[in-house]
């Protein structure tokens, strides 16, 4: 039977992720997932792209905010609490190719990871007013996706990672590919036919085979690259689209609503 095996979000787009035993579906994506961001003095979004060790910021829920710490490689700094902003500065944010509105943290925040990353940094809130429409390529006028690189949920399938593994000979965690979404019990690689999805009452359109980069040959645990380069060695002899190597599946919920890990899944197309 295809079930929901586990849940995540990434409080901060760059950071380790959090895996949860329930979460709730917002236009958006999952309730708290990539509403923050840093931003770089020319206003543009870093990521473990250019900075690895951005995988060593940890985020725990506390009351309404976040409490940020550091490790591996980062220095170590006192926990930060990280909350909603309510100033009312604001700073047009690039991520990828949309400039999006969105609110400034307070100095204090920004030192804080400024220090942590030894290079000026701002922090950024995706607030209700902010708005990042979906590439209309693939979705609905009305689809809006968070800091995320370019849709709401990222599902991935574990017997495809169990067959990539295989191909390696070694076992790589799902946590390289951070996904919000993780079923188990299908085949692998069938999420490549899937078009739609019932979760609950929610149900999903899959829209797109998410193009993955170097990020996923960095270790989450330490921010340190693979020596052989994998898994994107071993994906690119099979997985390559268009000149671009594929895992997991981009998707848009067609409803808002609670999801729980175990949930039965029913492919609708």
């Amino acid at each position: 039977m295809l079930t929901l095996s586990s849940l995540h979000i990434y409080p901060i787009k760059g950071i380790a992720g959090i895996a949860l035993a329930s979460a709730r579906v917002e236009p958006r994506g999952l309730q708290g997932d990539r509403r923050w961001m840093l931003i770089d003095e020319n206003d543009q979004f870093i990521s473990q792209r250019e900075l690895p060790a951005m995988s060593q910021f940890n985020a725990v829920a506390d009351g309404a905010g976040w409490r940020i710490s550091t490790a591996g490689q980062l220095p170590a700094l006192p926990p930060l609490l990280l909350q909603t902003p309510t100033a009312a500065e604001r700073v047009l944010a690039t991520v990828w190719s949309d400039t999006v509105s969105a609110i400034v943290a307070p100095e204090p925040v920004n030192a804080w990871f400024s220090r942590a990353l030894a290079q000026p940094v701002r922090a950024v809130f995706m607030d209700a007013e902010a708005r990042r429409p979906v590439d209309r390529d693939y979705g609905r006028a009305s689809d809006e996706v968070s800091f995320a690189d370019g849709f709401p949920l990222l599902i991935a399938n574990t017997a495809s990672l169990a067959d990539l593994n295989a191909r390696i000979g070694e076992s790589l965690t799902m946590a390289r590919f951070r996904p919000n979404l993780v079923l188990s019990g299908a085949e692998a690689w069938t999420e490549d036919g899937w078009q739609r999805l019932r979760i609950g009452d929610i149900e999903i359109d899959l829209v797109k085979p998410c193009a993955r980069c170097q990020v996923t040959t960095l270790d989450p645990a330490t921010g340190q690259m693979h020596g052989r380069q994998e898994p994107l060695r071993t994906l690119a002899k099979f997985r390559k689209d268009a000149g671009k190597v594929m895992f997991a599946v981009n998707a848009i919920a067609r409803g808002s609503g609670p999801l729980q890990a175990g949930m039965p899944v029913t492919v609708l197309a």
